[in-house]
């Protein structure tokens, strides 16, 4: 049944064909959004469009700023406005610093940093026309705090809170709220699955099994963020009910970070 805490609003979500960006735009549509879905990965944008009662799916690639400022004006044409932007798109590679490639650090902070810019300005073009609007940057506790060989990634959280909230200084007066989630480790997810267990166990010298155990001791509350921890927050922070929030990252990351 749905709830409707966000009943005929429209959204944009980037990232959002698998993982956490798929179960984000799942919400979205579960709460009542029209929902454009956009990936780098068309096919699979459009499989979980298909899957929603009210959505599109379009190809961007986040760094690409004629891509960016085209999902928006696709959007416009389709949906007439937009109401709320996930700015989800990320990617990831963990290593020491001395090792770091030039060429990996460059994607990571062009895709995790200079995207969530491009993705923002593009929905506050659109948005202060109505002046109104809720951006929210799906960030990282890795935004708060140095991550363990994980410098690229970091430092590109880091860039993107101060980005939130200098872009929420700008947009105070305009109707336009900006804010970021802080998750923490995702540890059930495909991401952790698939790949950063690995990366991590080879890095650190130590087996998956003990990456896992690592990461849940960390936890006040023993246990890995799940989708629905982030989406929680998210509905929160795109509705009315946040309306005198902007500028914040908020940490959903079991007690782990409390500053």
């Amino acid at each position: 049944m749905n709830t409707g805490k966000l009943e005929k609003q429209v959204a944009v979500i980037t990232g959002a064909a698998r993982g956490l960006g798929e179960a984000l735009a799942q919400r979205l549509d579960f709460e009542g959004c029209q929902v454009v879905v956009a990936d780098i990965n068309y096919e699979a944008a459009k499989k979980v469009a298909a899957s929603l009662n009210n959505a599109i799916a379009i190809e961007v690639d986040v760094t690409d700023e004629e891509q960016v400022a085209n999902v928006f004006k696709i959007a416009i044409e389709k949906y007439g406005k937009v109401d709320i932007t996930i700015c989800n798109a990320a990617i990831v590679t963990a290593d020491a610093v001395v090792d770091f490639e030039l060429s990996t650090w460059r994607k990571i902070v062009d895709v995790n940093l200079t995207g969530n810019f491009l993705t923002a300005k593009h929905a506050c073009k659109v948005m202060l026309p109505n002046k109104r609007g809720s951006i929210v940057q799906i960030n990282s506790k890795s935004g708060k705090k140095g991550s363990f060989k994980n410098s690229a990634y970091s430092a590109s959280k880091f860039g993107g809170i101060g980005f939130v909230q200098s872009l929420a200084l700008e947009m105070a007066e305009s109707g336009i709220r900006v804010n970021a989630i802080c998750p923490g480790n995702l540890l059930d997810s495909p991401l952790w699955v698939n790949s950063l267990y690995k990366q991590y166990a080879i890095n650190q010298g130590i087996t998956e099994e003990e990456v896992r155990q690592k990461y849940i001791n960390q936890v006040p509350m023993k246990r890995g963020c799940t989708y629905e921890d982030v989406a929680n927050v998210m509905v929160f922070l795109a509705s009315d009910q946040a309306g005198y929030m902007t500028g914040q990252a908020i940490n959903v990351t079991g007690g782990q970070e409390m500053k």
